[in-house]
């Protein structure tokens, strides 16, 4: 869940680059924006790497009939 929150926020921190590139036509703003995007996409990778493990603990854990 830890992860989920620190992804939420830092989304949030990538809306002032996102208002200042498409509202206000700020070339450098759309820079951080990618950095930030980039950024954010190693932040889902990592979340969904844990997901993966979590699942396969929950299958190993389940007792076999």
């Amino acid at each position: 869940m830890q992860k989920y929150n620190n992804l939420i926020e830092f989304l949030k921190t990538l809306e002032v680059d996102v208002t200042k590139f498409y509202e206000k036509g700020q070339s450098a703003a759309g820079t951080r924006l990618r950095k930030g995007l980039s950024e954010l996409k190693r932040l889902a990778q990592d979340m969904r790497n844990e997901i993966q493990e979590v699942k396969a603990q929950r299958k190993g854990d389940k007792p076999s009939n």
